[in-house]
């Protein structure tokens, strides 16, 4: 034991009766709270009614959770499946094991559809909820500690995580202490939270961009993370398997951002437009409202020239966008 150092939780679960309670669950439960929380107040901040997507939440946290395990049973098989090895624990989702980038492609395939049905502008909602789910994984990320999991490699640094005997993996028994690399990303995930809700606003990150940028941060953390990791995985030219979905992440949305700032400049209108019959006026939280811009409506019609000039002008040839931040219920 070090004179300093981050303790481990004593505990990884608690009973009620005959019930028991695992921390990790907890954690992911609080994440998925605080998302759906920050998630709706940015909804409604661009015109969404109170309560409105409370139904695609559901579907995609469903979706989240199955795809986040999914990913992680795929990429590390060797871990049920093979000599000695139990399917079962497939389903012993509380004992940790989900990957992030299943969550995400589950999760936004979900609410993709549920947009497709509800004829709901899908690049607005991701906007809305992307630093939302910055939050929820950095909160998530205490289930680790709790389930003594995903540590580093080992480090005496004053904040070096204690490991207990048991959950040290076979290699490291000698050593006490590893890197907290839950910490780290917890830390990584609320300061991405928060830089995305303040350049959403400041540099009018809309029409898919904030999302976009969301992808690309979170990547772009969890490669260095990611390797000073020490948990058994798959590896591919001597390289974490994660490392490889995190450079290849960072690479794609990096070139998707350059694009849409250079051909998707502005915020987009308000998903509350089509249903009030508003103007061209589109509304990026924290930097006030923004008016659409030639850009952005070129090539759309004869419709599209009228629709920039005003809420006076005619723009009844107009075509909607794909990709802005209007419904279009009639």
């Amino acid at each position: 034991m070090t004179a300093l150092f981050l303790p481990s939780p004593p505990v990884s679960s608690f009973g009620i009766g005959p019930v028991t309670i695992h921390y990790y669950a907890l954690c992911i439960l609080a994440g998925i709270f605080l998302a759906w929380w920050l998630g709706q107040r940015r909804l409604r901040a661009r015109g969404a009614e109170p309560g409105e997507f409370d139904s695609m939440m559901g579907w995609a946290v469903a979706a989240g959770i199955v795809g986040a395990r999914a990913y992680h049973v795929v990429t590390d098989h060797q871990l049920y499946f093979g000599p000695g090895r139990h399917p079962a624990d497939v389903l012993r989702i509380w004992n940790g094991g989900l990957g992030i980038w299943g969550a995400v492609i589950a999760g936004g395939l979900a609410v993709w559809v549920w947009c497709r049905a509800h004829r709901v502008r899908f690049g607005a909602v991701a906007d809305a909820v992307a630093p939302a789910l910055l939050l929820a994984q950095g909160v998530g990320r205490l289930g680790n500690w709790f389930n003594q999991e995903l540590f580093g490699r080992p480090s005496t640094l004053p904040w070096a995580l204690e490991i207990d005997p048991a959950h040290r993996p076979s290699g490291y028994g000698q050593y006490a202490t590893f890197h907290p690399t839950f910490a780290y990303e917890l830390i990584w995930d609320i300061g991405g939270a928060l830089l995305l809700l303040w350049a959403s606003g400041r540099f009018r990150l809309g029409r898919g961009k904030t999302f976009t940028a969301y992808v690309a941060y979170y990547c772009l953390g969890r490669f260095f993370i990611e390797a000073l990791r020490i948990d058994p995985v798959n590896r591919i030219g001597g390289m974490r398997f994660n490392n490889w979905t995190s450079a290849l992440g960072f690479v794609l949305a990096v070139g998707l951002l350059c694009w849409q700032l250079k051909r998707r400049p502005g915020c987009g209108p308000r998903l509350d437009e089509a249903r009030d019959g508003g103007g061209r006026t589109g509304s990026c939280p924290g930097g006030g409202a923004v008016e659409t811009t030639g850009a952005q409506v070129r090539g759309r019609g004869s419709g599209g020239a009228a629709a920039a000039k005003g809420p006076g002008s005619s723009a009844a040839g107009a075509r909607p966008d794909p990709d802005e931040g209007t419904t279009s219920r009639s």
